[in-house]
């Protein structure tokens, strides 16, 4: 496999901790979307929306870490990231939702350099904008947590698909400087999850393309 990241994406963050968890070897390509290569004709042509990441498996490509997750779960089920029933599942899901659907595409990196840019936004705005969505996502997330989280994992007793997205995005809210301390459930199970191997080796400071 190959897998098309950026260290510092949350998006392909989520796909390194799920290949690391399911112990598959891949190749790593970075993209480096601060120099715009995620626009390439070529990277296009592999993701029509330019974004990563991207995963290469036996010559087909898919796109969009929460498609790519579970099919890496249904490819490689062990272990799995989806619990047995439809209940848990449908649960699990919409924690992972709440982060991948509802609180990242808020504070991505195309919609924060198009506040900057194209509207003119000064940095004071456009960090008041990634606090003001962080925190509505995590309060809500926070909540959902105190009823389904044992302090280590956010659902289960075992990691699944909310907390490999879960990890990404607060590393996101770390790095810009967002006030984590009225989430005490989700910080609980970030320091827990942030020791595991599969979790550290997916973190971006531990990837070939980081400075």
């Amino acid at each position: 496999m190959k897998l098309f990241t950026f260290y510092r994406s949350s998006a392909a963050y989520r796909v390194r901790i799920a290949l690391n968890l399911k112990n598959i070897a891949y190749e790593s390509v970075p993209v480096d979307l601060r120099a715009g290569a995620q626009r390439d004709a070529h990277y296009l042509a592999r993701n029509p929306q330019g974004l990563v990441p991207s995963l290469e498996d036996g010559g087909t490509t898919l796109n969009q870490s929460l498609a790519i997750l579970e099919y890496l779960d249904e490819k490689h089920p062990e272990p799995p990231l989806l619990p047995g029933s439809a209940l848990d599942r449908a649960r699990v899901r919409a924690l992972a939702l709440a982060v991948a659907c509802d609180l990242h595409p808020l504070n991505n990196q195309r919609v924060l350099n198009y506040l900057r840019t194209t509207l003119g936004q000064d940095e004071s705005v456009i960090d008041a904008w990634y606090r003001h969505w962080i925190a509505a996502g995590l309060g809500a997330l926070e909540q959902m947590a105190q009823h389904t989280s044992d302090g280590r994992y956010l659902y289960g007793g075992r990691i699944t698909l909310a907390d490999v997205c879960l990890i990404p995005q607060m590393f996101n809210a770390r790095r810009f400087n967002c006030d984590l301390a009225p989430y005490s459930t989700l910080r609980s199970v970030v320091a827990f999850l942030e020791t595991h191997p599969a979790f550290a080796a997916a973190a971006p400071a531990a990837q070939p393309d980081a400075p």
